[in-house]
């Protein structure tokens, strides 16, 4: 799983630090940040904790669909 944050939607409330500080962390600015590429295993119920409780949507999981090339 991967996540990505909206800076510009971002009101850096820390909810999502809250949830997964392995995952999230804000910035100089005090906007969320993501600090990996790949959600650790162990990271996913806590990041879709912190999607959902993001109160700007800023947070969001990029799904990526492998593509089926015949």
């Amino acid at each position: 799983m991967k996540v990505k944050v909206n800076e510009e939607a971002c009101i850096g409330c820390g909810a999502c630090t809250a949830y997964s500080e392995a995952v999230f962390e804000l910035n100089d600015d005090g906007i969320s940040v993501v600090k990996t590429d790949e959600v650790p295993e162990d990271e996913v119920q806590n990041v879709k904790d912190a999607i959902d409780s993001c109160p700007t949507a800023a947070s969001k999981k990029i799904i990526i669909k492998p593509l089926n090339l015949v």
